[in-house]
C-alpha cells in the first residue's frame, strides 16, 4: 500500500438513535471517514445510521455486520429505501450470523441480490479464507476483526491479490480511557468464547488481547499506525467506561488526536 488506511469510529447500536444523533456531527468534523454501527439483536444499526444520515452531510455510515440468517436481502433493501440512507454514503456490512451449514452461499446469495438492487458499497464480515475470498470477489470488500496488526497485513494482501479493488477493513476494538479497560477485557473475553473466533484465534495463535487497541497498556498511536499501514480503513470500535455522550465525546476526542 502506499498510502495509510482511512480511520473511523464505530459503536453498537444499542447505544440508539438519540445518542448517536450527537455522536455523528462530532466525529464528522472530526474528521473521521465514517461511522459504522454493530447490529445487535435487539438494536437496529439502520434505524441508528438513519439518526446520523440526518445529523451530517458527508460521514460515511456503515453496518458491521447484518446477519442474513435472520435478516434477509430483502428486507435490508426495503429498510435502506424505508429509512432513506443516501447511499451514496452507505457500506453495508453483511455476515453469515449464526448459520454453520450453507454459510457461503447464504451470503454469496445475499450479496448478489444486495449488489443488483441498492448502489451502496456491500462488504462481508469474515474470517476463514473461503469467506474472505468470497468477500472480494462477490462483494467490494471484506471486513475483519479481532486481529493482529502482522494477520490483518497478511489478510489484506491476500485480499487484494485476489482483486485488487477490493475494500479491506478491520474492526479494532479500542478503549483509549484506562478506566474502560475492564469492559474491553469483557468484550475480548466474550469473543474468545465464540467457537469460530476461538478457532480463527487459535488458526494464528493470536492472544485475543493482542488483538486489541488499548491505552492502558500500549502505546495506541504506534499501534493504530501498524494496523492502518495494514488494511485501507480502521474501524476504532469504541469501547468506554460507560455509554454516557460525554464518555463517547472524550473518546472521539482521543481518537482524533491520534490521527
Amino acid at each position: 500500500m502506499t498510502t495509510r488506511g482511512l480511520v473511523s469510529i464505530g459503536v453498537a447500536a444499542a447505544v440508539g438513535p438519540e445518542l448517536v444523533e450527537w455522536l455523528a456531527p462530532a466525529i464528522e468534523e472530526a474528521g473521521f471517514h465514517a461511522l459504522w454501527v454493530n447490529d445487535i439483536p435487539g438494536a437496529d444499526a439502520l434505524g441508528v445510521l438513519q439518526a446520523a444520515a440526518k445529523a451530517t452531510t458527508r460521514l460515511g455510515l456503515a453496518t458491521g455486520v447484518l446477519p442474513v440468517d435472520r435478516r434477509s436481502p430483502a428486507r435490508i433493501i426495503a429498510d435502506v429505501a424505508e429509512r432513506g440512507l443516501p447511499q451514496e454514503r452507505l457500506t453495508i456490512g453483511v455476515g453469515a450470523g449464526l448459520a454453520t451449514t450453507g454459510a457461503l452461499d447464504l451470503v454469496g446469495d445475499a450479496v448478489a441480490e444486495l449488489r443488483d438492487s441498492l448502489s451502496a458499497r456491500v462488504v462481508v464480515g469474515a474470517l476463514g479464507p473461503r469467506m474472505r475470498r468470497l468477500a472480494v470477489t462477490a462483494a467490494d470488500g471484506v471486513l475483519l476483526s479481532w486481529l493482529t496488526p502482522e494477520v490483518a497485513r497478511e489478510q489484506g494482501a491476500e485480499a487484494r491479490g485476489a482483486a485488487s479493488g477490493a475494500h479491506v477493513a478491520l474492526y479494532a476494538r479500542t478503549a483509549l480511557d484506562p478506566a474502560a479497560r475492564e469492559r474491553l477485557d469483557a468484550e475480548a473475553q466474550r469473543y474468545a468464547a465464540i467457537p469460530s473466533y476461538t478457532a480463527n484465534l487459535a488458526r494464528h495463535s493470536m492472544p485475543v488481547g493482542d488483538t486489541v487497541l488499548d491505552a492502558s497498556r500500549q502505546l495506541v498511536s504506534q499501534r493504530l499506525e501498524a494496523y492502518r499501514d495494514a488494511v485501507d480503513e480502521v474501524v476504532l470500535r469504541a469501547i468506554t467506561p460507560a455509554d454516557s455522550t460525554e464518555d463517547y465525546i472524550d473518546f472521539i476526542d482521543g481518537a482524533r488526536a491520534l490521527l
